[in-house]
């Protein structure tokens, strides 16, 4: 097992703060039963996965259904899917973070994409540098293929640049077209992954500010959560749980997702939010916000089990779910766009911000809110 620690004495290192967060989405909204329609779904056992997902509607960016059937879209076909449909979303995405924050595109000089769901070169990053007129001189991330956890390790890549550039705007975007990585067969396999995913957005803008300092824009809510440390944990012994096949029949890649996800995640959650906690000196019962992925009901529910949370804990988990599916690394923002909407956070608040994902890994940060300076 691979484990990285977080950073000691996080409470006295400079903290950036997330200013904002902006989502979208794409496509149809489409129940599960319109999309057991959609897809022609007649086997008893799938039916039941789709309803006993937790999930009410997704997001997809489908082609309706030819004579014969659902279309069954060539790797170009998805390819270029991922590429329109993720400028789409990312750019309203990234508009909406920033006018909620009192911003301009021209500000940002840092930009981080994060996606899974289509490779794309230029990156995602060039792409939107063009499409939102961007400065040119931008500073550019692009993290392909983390999947559902990598929203985490694209704020962590973002947190040491802000220091870097105080009172500069970085900019995190998630964009995951989780329908251009959809194959249709009549296997346990797809229909797992069919059941779960959806298409979405999420941005957020963060940047530094130092003691005193004037700040430029607005924060949200007048509340501003302040990224104090990190924790990884890399479970090697399940490192095949998550991942991408080439299938060479269909002549493209196709998601595969271990059964045992939620019991691997649930066994191993404890120590990394544990050692997140430990490093910063707090025990779980200081944690008033558990912002977690919304992974999968049985993923959640581990998760909410094994740290002993509430239901009422993950109801932005679980709100998200019901309404969008999983989204992948959008997800975890998503959850946190409908705290800030709540104004549940008040000054001094703590909150576990975790994602888990391939590897399998889980990722978790700690942040605490601080009234707008």
């Amino acid at each position: 097992m691979t484990v990285s620690r977080p950073l000691r004495n996080s409470g006295h290192l400079p903290a950036p703060s997330i200013r904002s967060v902006g989502t979208a989405v794409a496509g149809r909204s489409y129940s599960q039963s319109d999309l057991l329609d959609h897809f022609a779904v007649s086997d008893p056992k799938v039916v039941r996965l789709f309803r006993s997902s937790g999930i009410q509607r997704r997001f997809l960016t489908l082609p309706d259904p030819g004579p014969g059937g659902p279309v069954v879209e060539s790797p170009g076909d998805l390819l270029d899917k991922h590429r329109r449909t993720a400028l789409d979303m990312g750019s309203r995405a990234i508009r909406t973070c920033l006018d909620r924050a009192g911003l301009v595109a021209e500000q940002v000089g840092y930009l981080c994409c994060v996606s899974t769901t289509g490779l794309l070169t230029p990156g995602l990053s060039a792409l939107l540098l063009r499409e939102m007129g961007l400065p040119t001189a931008v500073q550019r991330l692009d993290i392909v293929g983390m999947g559902c956890h990598a929203a985490m390790n694209g704020l962590m890549a973002a947190r040491p640049w802000c220091v870097a550039n105080p009172g500069a705007v970085a900019v995190v975007l998630c964009a995951e077209v989780c329908s251009a990585a959809y194959v249709f067969d009549s296997t346990m396999r797809t229909a797992v992954v069919n059941s779960l995913f959806g298409d979405g957005a999420a941005a957020v803008a963060l940047t530094y500010r130092p003691a005193g300092a004037a700040r430029e824009g607005k924060d949200e809510g007048g509340l501003v959560p302040r990224l104090l440390s990190s924790a990884s944990l890399v479970i090697t012994s399940a490192v095949d749980a998550m991942r991408y096949d080439w299938d060479d029949r269909r002549g493209r890649l196709s998601f595969f997702l271990d059964p045992q996800i939620p019991y691997v995640i649930g066994a191993h959650v404890e120590e990394v939010v544990d050692r997140l906690l430990a490093d910063a000196g707090l025990r779980r019962s200081a944690v008033r916000h558990w912002l977690v992925h919304g992974g999968g009901k049985k993923v959640i529910d581990a998760v909410r089990v094994n740290l002993r949370l509430t239901r009422d804990d993950v109801r932005h988990t679980m709100g998200v779910l019901r309404d969008y599916g999983n989204l992948s690394s959008g997800s975890v923002l998503f959850s946190y766009e409908r705290l800030v909407e709540e104004g549940a956070a008040r000054a001094g608040d703590f909150g576990v911000l975790m994602a888990m994902g391939p590897g399998s890994t889980i990722e978790a940060a700690l942040v605490r809110w601080e009234g707008a300076a």
